[in-house]
């Protein structure tokens, strides 16, 4: 392991025994803020420390075998070369362990998430997606499925699984309705937006907001179809749009709808400068043009394609069916090996 990456793990060593005396102390204790703050920043060194602590042990383990090679007995230098082989290899797991652990946290990964889908050029087919999901706005196509609909995920961990779904999904297929049994290309754009924490709002100037309220369409209940319940907001200076029409409260849909109205506004700050920082944004939003598709779904041949990392798997009806992990898994190992260059480069 590099001295440089070495001589960052002794500074976080030493923080995480700083931060245990800190957490002890009565006046952090006194101050809640502080006291949540320094918890947050202990248990998230926990485990790089203690897998640091465990290769500084192997280390160890490995010099006094090293010793044991020079033995005059050949007994005693086979089992030391045995040995030495496992430390090895422990050693070598360790080090990847702790450059995964050191790589840049995403502040946003532990957050729940908006997902928009809105259909694009070509089709009217939609996706059926596996996930526990609260419906916040939705609009019917013309020949069933949906133009465009806004649902909210919550779980462990969601941006960190779904983050790198943001971008233009393409459908191939042959509609029941094709008699000539021709393949049918449709698309789709998918924004994955992190539902923004109470610290990361932006301030936000009514007069900046047109408010309209209409009746909600689609499911939802009677009562829902007959009031103006639903809920539009318009944020003047950037043009972005938000609707909510999932509650029957008119005030539980402008909530809703102004908290997704927040996390679009972040999200476009966000973006606008990571762009000023680095052109290259391989793996995460694109601008959901079909010329920048990410992915496609081939119904005929059960192929799913993910074209920024070039993987092909041939099980569509389960992927479908919300087997997405192994995606996901490819994604995210791409990425790290994205961050783990940059990581010895900085080195």
């Amino acid at each position: 392991m590099k001295a440089s990456i070495v001589s960052k793990l002794d500074v976080l060593v030493d923080r995480h025994e700083e931060l245990g005396m800190l957490l002890s102390d009565p006046g952090v204790i006194a101050d809640q803020d502080k006291y949540r703050l320094f918890s947050t920043e202990y248990s998230e060194l926990e485990q790089l420390v203690s897998q640091y602590k465990e290769l500084l042990s192997k280390e160890d383990e490995l010099a006094e075998v090293s010793v044991l090679l020079e033995d005059t007995d050949p007994e005693i230098k086979l089992l030391a070369s045995s040995e030495k082989t496992r430390i090895d290899q422990d050693i070598s797991l360790l080090e990847k362990t702790i450059e995964t652990l050191l790589l840049p946290r995403d502040p946003n990964d532990t957050k729940n998430v908006f997902l928009e889908i809105r259909a694009g050029t070509g089709g009217d087919e939609a996706e059926a997606l596996g996930w526990k999901v609260q419906v916040l706005s939705n609009s019917d196509g013309d020949h069933g499925g949906y133009k465009e609909i806004i649902a909210r995920i919550e779980g462990k961990n969601v941006y960190s699984k779904l983050k790198f779904e943001s971008g233009a999904h393409r459908v191939q297929r042959v509609p029941e309705t094709e008699s000539q049994g021709r393949v049918h290309t449709s698309a789709c754009t998918v924004a994955i937006l992190a539902e923004a924490d109470q610290k990361d709002e932006i301030e936000i100037n009514k007069n900046d907001l047109r408010i309209d309220t209409f009746r909600a369409s689609g499911a939802g209940g009677q009562h829902v179809n007959k009031t103006d319940s639903a809920i539009r907001i318009t944020h003047i200076p950037s043009g972005i749009v938000v609707e909510c029409q999932d509650e029957r409260s008119q005030h539980k849909n402008r909530a809703r709808a102004l908290s997704v109205l927040q996390s679009k506004l972040i999200t476009a700050r966000d973006n606008e400068a990571e762009a000023q920082l680095s052109q290259h944004r391989k793996l995460l939003v694109g601008s959901g043009d079909r010329s920048e598709r990410i992915r496609t779904y081939n119904f005929p041949q059960g192929r799913l394609t993910d074209h920024r990392i070039n993987l092909t798997l041939y099980k569509l009806n389960e992927i479908m069916e919300g087997a997405l992990q192994e995606v996901i898994d490819a994604l995210s190992n791409e990425f790290q090996a994205e961050q783990l260059l940059k990581l010895d480069d900085q080195s």
